[in-house]
């Protein structure tokens, strides 16, 4: 096991609708205030997606992400800011015409995923690697539009945080790594627990790790109910950690969490309960090869 044990805080997605939880951040003030007291908490990272401030829905757009980079970085220089490449592959088929997208797709040429990019340059980013069913929905990512996402990405000299949804993506991550498409062995993290990809088991995690790039750094984290004992699970693998609004909004089965912050004191106190020792954000830094 690790020394030192990184804690992700994902505040906010593009999934959990605000009717879901009162305190879910929705503009860019309200996420940087969140990561911000996830850092008070624990969180050495935060994954940062935007969303529209009068609607509450996703978003994509830049000046969304910068206000919150620079309301972050006024008051955490060290806090390593993770930003989400994700949104833009989610494919609905209309139902008289499967090849014709229904409302609610999003696919978009590649490079408008990553765009915000390279002028934001973040210390990391993420690179999803799954084409899947995902609910009702299907998620794209070929193998070629995640060529060109990871050239942007690269090329910017932003590190990618590679997501991996099911063992197929690891095969495709190896591929990358062996062609210089990725530099490895990688920075990694396995979603446990989305219908229909990786199952939210100690045999999961297991088998994905034994896949993984000899030496390479993962974070392992469930959705949902499993958020916690994957927490547990992951530390004992070797593996870092990872919770927030995006992936569960419960302490425990009826009870809202709070806040953002709530959830990473929980882990934290998962980890140390079981002799893990929590990395502050210059530690993080240096196991995931940033800059101090």
């Amino acid at each position: 096991m690790q020394n030192k044990v990184i804690i992700t805080c994902a505040v906010t997605g593009n999934i959990t609708k605000p009717d879901q939880h009162p305190n879910l951040p929705i503009t860019p003030r309200q996420i940087a205030d969140a990561a911000l007291e996830a850092a008070e908490a624990g969180a050495a990272v935060a994954h940062i997606h935007v969303r529209d401030p009068e609607t509450g829905m996703p978003s994509m757009k830049l000046e969304y992400y910068r206000e919150v980079m620079e309301l972050i970085r006024a008051k955490s220089r060290a806090m390593v800011i993770n930003l989400t490449t994700g949104p833009g592959g989610r494919f609905i088929p209309s139902q008289d015409d499967p090849k014709v997208a229904a409302p609610g797709s999003t696919l978009m040429v590649p490079e408008k995923r990553v765009e915000h990019i390279p002028i934001l340059k973040p210390d990391i980013c993420t690179l999803d690697l799954n084409t899947m069913n995902s609910g009702p929905d299907v998620v794209i990512n070929t193998p070629a539009n995640v060529i060109r996402m990871a050239k942007v990405i690269n090329t910017a000299g932003v590190k990618p945080e590679i997501e991996i949804f099911d063992s197929g993506d690891l095969h495709l991550a190896h591929d990358l790594i062996r062609t210089g498409v990725l530099k490895g062995p990688g920075l990694f993290s396995f979603v446990l627990g989305v219908n229909y990809g990786f199952s939210a088991t100690p045999e999961t995690m297991l088998y994905a790790r034994s896949l993984l790039p000899q030496g390479a750094v993962w974070t392992g984290f469930g959705i949902g109910r499993h958020e916690f004992p994957m927490v547990a699970q992951s530390y004992l693998y070797g593996g870092h950690v990872r919770v927030g609004f995006e992936d569960n909004l419960y302490l425990e089965k009826g009870v809202l969490a709070p806040s953002n912050a709530a959830l990473v004191q929980r882990a934290r106190e998962i980890v140390e309960s079981i002799g893990g020792q929590i990395a502050s954000a210059q530690e993080a830094r240096a196991i995931l090869g940033l800059p101090a």
